[in-house]
Order: C-alpha cells, then structure tokens, then sequence
C-alpha cells in the first residue's frame, strides 16, 4: 500500500487512528456486546462478508493526507471470535474441514490472524469446563497445532472486554503500520 511513503506527524497519525472503521463479517452472530462498546466509544464499524475472520478494519479516503481511497485492512488482519469452548469444540470436532479452510485462506494471504475465545481460559479446556464431549487432550493438540500450522495467536477474553480487545488490536496494529 502506497500510505507508507508519507510520514505523518503525530496530529496527521492521531487524526487517521480515530478515522478507523472497525468491519464486522456479516454472518457475525450475536455480538452486541461489541457492537455496543464501540457505539459508546464513538467508533465506526460497518458490516461486510470477510473471507476469514469475524472482526477486521479500514481507513476510510482522506486525500488531504494522501489516502486517495478507503484502505481496507480485511486481508492483512483479522479477528475470528468464538463466543464460548463450546463453539470452538464444534468446529473442531464437527466442523473442522470449514474452519481449517479459513485459516489455510488467511494464512495464504499472509494474514495475521487471532483467536479470540470469549469467557474461558486455557485452564478451563483442561479441567473439561466445557459442554461437549471433546476431550481436554484432544482440545489442547488442536489448538496448538494448528496455532503452529497457521500461525495465528489464541487469546482468551471476557465478553466485557471483547471489544476494546478488538479496537485496540486494530489501533495499535494500524499505528505500528503507519510510523514504521
């Protein structure tokens, strides 16, 4: 992308963060905790089909400070959100071919991807704290593996900070990619 050829100062960069627009995958589901948080932080989102990942973002057009169109980010990082264990057990028991077939897409485009699994923790797929008869051991060798296999970071997150997990995954992310 052609933005890395200006250098902004700290007015210019702080004015392109705030102009972010966080993209919400259409098929998302049940996700108004989210949606919420960042009404009440005045962020933007808009909702489009994504081709890996629930959560991406943009930089909308700003000529004035050579953006000459909207700079979508939607290939370059990605959030997948899984709400519970229970969800991800599914598609990893049932569903895997599906969700091995995005991560294989986002990893094609050299996508840093993240995991994000709501309201559970490492100890909780362990100790079986979960509602599916997906095995703790089985659990674990998948999740891992295939962090290795596509590169991409697991984080376990409360619903109320699911949010500004994302934004501030987004703004930092964005933020390193305009100063460097």
């Amino acid at each position: 992308m052609s933005i890395l050829q200006y250098r902004y100062t700290d007015t210019e960069l702080t004015q392109i963060l705030d102009s972010m627009i966080i993209i919400t995958d259409s098929r998302e589901k049940k996700n108004d905790h989210i949606l919420n948080y960042l009404q009440k932080k005045g962020i933007k989102t808009k909702v489009r089909k994504l081709d890996y990942g629930d959560y991406s973002f943009l930089v909308p057009a700003n000529p004035e400070l050579g953006i000459m169109r909207d700079l979508s980010f939607a290939t370059t990082i990605s959030i997948e959100r899984k709400a519970s264990l229970e969800e991800l057990s599914r598609n990893l028991a049932q569903d895997r071919a599906r969700f091995e077939a995005e991560l294989i897409r986002a990893k094609g485009k050299d996508c840093k991807f993240f995991l994000m699994i709501e309201d559970s923790n490492y100890s909780d797929i362990v100790n079986h704290k979960y509602k599916t008869d997906y095995k703790p051991k089985s659990y674990v060798a998948s999740i891992i593996t295939l962090s290795l296999r596509y590169n991409f970071n697991i984080n376990f997150i409360t619903k109320q900070c699911a949010g500004n997990y994302i934004y501030h995954t987004f703004y930092y992310y964005l933020r390193n990619y305009l100063k460097h």
